[in-house]
């Protein structure tokens, strides 16, 4: 394979990048390298201004979530092959919760005694049913993930991910919870 060499424009951007970055130290030398004349330092290039026509626009930075929830498909503390099956569906659903037409506030509540009824009763596998909502635009899909990465219940969530179609699709989730610990004394 052969090494293409870049644009103009390509090297344009990259002395623009690194114009003042400086070696951290010297190379060892090479065996059978000749060793460096004294070299004069190279002209610098004038640093380059962006285009008029594109003035840069400071855009403001989103604003952070309340709680970070549970990123759905991200999956670290499985081992890969139950993560892949937690994403297919695979596994056996232990119990639902469907939140259909239901408020924020009930919506809510329900979620919370269900996840601790389950987490008490040794329950892992759950899917919660949220609906879509109108145009694909639901609160209470919206508002699941962030509810489940609360303080109340994140130390019991281990996974989410997005149902399968036979399961609901893009209007349900699966809730894998954290497994049941005995007191050790």
């Amino acid at each position: 394979m052969t090494k293409r060499r870049p644009s103009a424009e390509e090297s344009d951007l990259f002395r623009r990048a690194v114009g003042d970055a400086k070696p951290l130290r010297a190379r060892a030398k090479r065996a059978g390298a000749p060793p460096a004349a004294a070299k004069e330092p190279a002209p610098r290039a004038a640093p380059i201004s962006p285009k008029p026509s594109a003035p840069r626009i400071a855009r403001p930075a989103p604003p952070l979530p309340r709680a970070r929830p549970p990123a759905p498909g991200r999956f670290a503390d499985i081992d890969k092959r139950t993560a892949e099956r937690f994403r297919r569906g695979e596994l056996a659903i232990e119990a639902t919760l469907d939140l259909h037409g239901l408020i924020q506030t009930e919506a809510h509540r329900r979620l919370d005694a269900f996840i601790e009824r389950a987490a008490a009763a040794g329950t892992r596998m759950l899917l919660v049913v949220t609906g879509k909502g109108q145009n694909g635009g639901g609160v209470l899909r919206e508002s699941v993930p962030r509810w489940l990465a609360e303080p109340g219940l994140r130390p019991r969530v281990l996974a989410l991910a997005h149902a399968q179609p036979k399961h609901g699709g893009g209007g349900a989730l699966y809730v894998l919870l954290r497994k049941k610990r005995e007191d050790r004394r």
